[in-house]
């Protein structure tokens, strides 16, 4: 019996498009947001296992238009919002309770993604102003922009920290990835990884942050990893004179771009979503031979699962739950939020 995605619930709500979701690091709370211009958190509705997946809240009014992405702080206290009116906001989530308690403007158009850092002491934001902002929060809870990173050529559609490390990566309409670091205070682009023949939509790192994949208006999945620079034979461990190396190339998986990429920490599996409507689960090959032959610099992941109709329309987002073991959770524009479980084979 092969692997398959079984739909676990599908929850009405958004009266629009949904653009994208984001779960608690618990795994609890489940954060979406759409063209609507709300955002909605689901939660189980009792204590059991098989208890019903529902709207808790909603977060409404604080945006003028679309709210595109959302992202929790690591320790679940704040969620972030970013949004086309130009502008993000904070919440804290208290008892229960949502309070807005910042809204960050800057950016002079739509912001398409924003992102925490590890420890949670920044924020970034990126907009099809073309440029990448990093916030902090100082102990009153006030933001204050400590960096503008300008590099991309065109709209910024991406934005993501290091799992563990101050490190940001950036993706957009000019094809490219950006990796991102400072050095006192000022962040500079360290590398650029081009290989997509179009936009750049998606990233996502593994748990170590060694690898990260991304996917592309090319109808492709690329995985890069980071090699570092040895000298006299000993790994030189920062992050500069390393490279980060196309490892696999994944193409005709999907027949229309790709929208959304997720690398489980979890499972290792890396789970995609696209314009074909359609979701795709993939795990990586163990091949020892092609290790010997190339230092680890060419890697095979294959396809384990697919649903083909997730949506009826374009899957805009899929997220896997941080805690529950292959636990997926998609957004489409079809206005439904939908939650999967990757069954492996033979189970």
């Amino acid at each position: 019996k092969s692997s398959m995605l079984q739909e676990v619930a599908s929850l009405p709500g958004h009266t629009d498009r949904v653009w994208h979701v984001s779960w608690s690091p618990s795994g609890n709370l489940l954060a979406t947001c759409g063209g609507d211009k709300t955002v909605r958190l689901w939660g189980k509705e009792g204590g059991s296992e098989d208890a019903k997946w529902v709207c808790k809240g909603v977060l409404e009014e604080s945006h003028q238009r679309t709210v595109r992405r959302v992202a929790w702080s690591p320790d679940g206290t704040y969620l972030a919002c970013s949004s086309f009116d130009a502008t993000c906001t904070v919440w804290e989530h208290k008892d229960g309770d949502f309070q807005c308690i910042a809204t960050l403007e800057g950016h002079e158009n739509e912001v398409k993604a924003v992102s925490w850092s590890a420890s949670g002491a920044l924020l970034a934001t990126c907009s099809r102003d073309k440029s990448v902002w990093i916030w902090g929060m100082d102990d009153d809870r006030d933001f204050e922009c400590v960096s503008v990173l300008h590099g991309h050529t065109q709209d910024v559609k991406t934005v993501l920290w290091h799992p563990e490390r101050e490190l940001l990566a950036s993706a957009g309409y000019d094809d490219t990835i950006k990796v991102w670091l400072d050095d006192d205070d000022d962040w500079y682009c360290a590398h650029t990884l081009t290989g997509h023949q179009s936009t750049v939509w998606d990233i996502s790192f593994d748990a170590e942050g060694r690898r990260l994949v991304s996917c592309s208006d090319d109808n492709t999945v690329i995985v890069w990893k980071y090699f570092v620079q040895t000298k006299d034979g000993v790994p030189m461990q920062n992050d500069i004179s390393g490279k980060w190396l196309n490892v696999c190339t994944l193409s005709g998986a999907h027949s229309r771009c790709i929208y959304s990429v997720d690398w489980s920490h979890l499972t290792g599996l890396i789970a995609s979503g696209a314009a074909d409507d359609a979701i795709n689960v993939y795990k990586k090959v163990q091949t020892p031979e092609a290790a010997s032959v190339d230092e680890g610099r060419t890697e095979a992941y294959e396809r384990v699962a697919t649903m083909q109709k997730a949506h009826t329309g374009d899957v805009n987002c899929i997220e896997w739950n941080p805690k529950i073991t292959n636990m997926l959770a998609s957004a489409g524009d079809d206005g439904f939020v939908k939650l999967w479980r990757y069954v492996p084979r033979g189970e």
